[in-house]
């Protein structure tokens, strides 16, 4: 069981290193907004259900 909390805490933050780099890009780009609006809100939604996951997975621990 900790061997996938550590892969679930792995996939997380390489999830969260994709997010804090292609948001910033994405809203600095002109035009870009519009167009990834919603893969932005499913990459925040992917997020967040890890973070859940995790902490879940995580709390069966001892």
């Amino acid at each position: 069981m900790i061997i996938a909390v550590q892969i679930l805490v792995l996939i997380l933050v390489i999830f969260s290193t994709l997010l804090v780099i292609s948001i910033p890009v994405t809203l600095a780009s002109p035009g870009q907004w519009e167009q990834s609006k919603n893969l932005i809100y499913t990459g925040a939604g992917i997020w967040a259900g890890l973070v859940i996951i995790t902490g879940v997975a995580n709390s069966f621990i001892t």
